[in-house]
């Protein structure tokens, strides 16, 4: 049940800042939080992480979809994983869908968090990247305490 509080949760937070940022900042617009540290920078991202394979609007689509096709066919090893596992997947699965809401009604992400070191993002890349390290430390941590029993 928590599984799907976090994934909602992550949803509804990842909608409510693109929903600010468009509805307060002009495409382009960058507003300086800490000066050449971190900004408030909208812009729209065509491509994937970093801005790779942009234009590849229906691609990101069925790797969302699949996304969440592979949590749910996953579930009993997910719930059985633990709360690390659940929670990553939580995250994985709810960052998957915030972005997959305006990929596929309009063809790219709404960005905002700007580093100036690195590429902008937003909240659903943060729980893609957060909830994808939480899944691999539980695999990995699953793997080393397995080959040590053996």
């Amino acid at each position: 049940m928590y599984f799907l509080l976090v994934a909602l949760l992550v949803i509804i937070f990842d909608q409510l800042t693109k929903y600010y940022v468009v509805s307060n900042f002009y495409l382009g617009e960058s507003v300086p939080v800490i000066e050449n540290i971190f900004h408030w920078t909208y812009i729209l991202n065509p491509g994937a992480a970093f801005g790779m394979f942009e234009g590849s609007r229906w691609f990101f689509v069925v790797i969302a979809i699949g996304v969440l096709v592979g949590i749910w066919y996953m579930k009993d090893e997910i719930n059985e994983g633990g709360w690390m596992m659940q929670y990553g997947a939580a995250l994985f699965g709810g960052g998957a869908i915030g972005n997959l809401i305006y990929r596929a009604r309009r063809g790219f992400a709404i960005v905002f968090f700007d580093f100036r070191i690195w590429p902008v993002f937003n909240v659903a890349d943060i729980a893609i990247c957060v909830g994808v390290a939480m899944i691999l430390w539980k695999v990995l941590q699953t793997e080393f305490l397995t080959n040590e029993k053996s």
